[in-house]
């Protein structure tokens, strides 16, 4: 009887270490953090909308810093050994650039404009779950260095810090900053990981968050306080978030007859076919429901990042 209940208790372990072994994990992108790069040189200036911004310039950091790229491939390898697939950010950078259309401007045939960055645009491509941003400085006390080291684990589709680690290294006669870093690095990253996978656990039950905004073309004649049916747009637009959204969790932050705003808007992390679903891909859904009747609204879909998705109502 005794031998049964340890094996039976044998296997019961061994079940819940395999389904953790199996759990499904976030997929993650390191990047050097704007800091890093201001630091050391590698800042780009972009238009936005009339106003200039400096943002990293990624390509040239990667070209250019050759600790940068060991250090990102050292923090690589330490995922991977803990079963965190990776992003490489070199290859989603060419992949951007293969790209036929990088206008930093969207613009549409009646006017309106979505303004997308190039970290924006390399989020779509590299389409990973969380984006891991590393800051790093080498410290020198007399012949001994150390690394001071922040990584910060951001949620790629809504920019929210979900895992931090920050922390300096032993002094060390060692001269190489990736095996400085690794060693101050090691004795936080198990604790990273587990906020990181307790975050897309979270989005597995409680759905990914996304933002979602509703405008109108000036030359449409209708509104979204137009009724259909006894009901206004606003309500009827409503009501498909509902249906829609996981639990119907979604927070309409601002509306008026021209437009909505919904925030934490909370969709599925993985459609019927097993493929994960970004902003557009559920916005695309409520596009297909206004333009069939008896709606039939013909409307503009547009992006910014994978995050963010924007229905311009009455034109395309």
């Amino acid at each position: 009887m005794k031998s049964k209940l340890t094996l039976f208790v044998a296997i019961f372990f061994i079940s819940i270490s395999l389904g953790f072994s199996q759990a499904k994990k976030p997929t993650i992108m390191i990047v050097p953090s704007d800091v890093w790069c201001n630091t050391n040189g590698y800042m780009m200036e972009f238009d936005n909308q009339g106003t200039v911004v400096k943002i990293p310039d990624y390509k040239k950091a990667l070209q250019e810093n050759a600790d940068l790229l060991t250090v990102i491939s050292k923090i690589n390898g330490m995922m991977a050994e803990r079963g965190f697939p990776l992003k490489n950010m070199e290859s989603a950078i060419k992949t951007l650039e293969s790209e036929s259309a990088e206008d930093a401007m969207l613009t549409s045939k009646g006017g309106a404009s979505v303004n997308e960055s190039p970290i924006d645009k390399l989020k779509k491509v590299a389409k990973a779950d969380i984006i891991m941003q590393l800051t790093w400085t080498l410290n020198t006390t007399g012949p001994k260095k150390s690394v001071t080291f922040n990584l910060q684990g951001l949620d790629s589709y809504t920019d929210k810090q979900v895992a931090t680690a920050v922390g300096t290294g032993a002094p060390s006669f060692s001269a190489e900053i990736p095996v400085l870093l690794e060693e101050a690095v090691l004795a936080h990253l198990d604790n990273f990981n587990a906020s990181l996978q307790a975050h897309f656990e979270d989005m597995g039950t409680n759905g990914r968050e996304i933002i979602i905004r509703i405008k109108k073309f000036d030359s449409w004649e209708e509104d979204l306080e137009t009724e259909y049916d006894g009901k206004e747009l606003s309500s009827i637009i409503e009501g498909w978030m509902t249906e829609n959204c996981v639990n119907g969790r979604f927070s309409t932050s601002d509306a008026t007859e021209n437009m909505m705003l919904f925030e934490q808007v909370r969709i599925p992390l993985y459609g019927a076919d097993g493929k994960a679903i970004d902003a557009r891909g559920f916005a695309k859904g409520l596009q297909k429901f206004l333009k069939e009747p008896p709606y039939e609204i013909t409307n503009k879909l547009m992006m910014k990042g994978l995050g963010q998705a924007v229905i311009v109502l009455g034109d395309k």
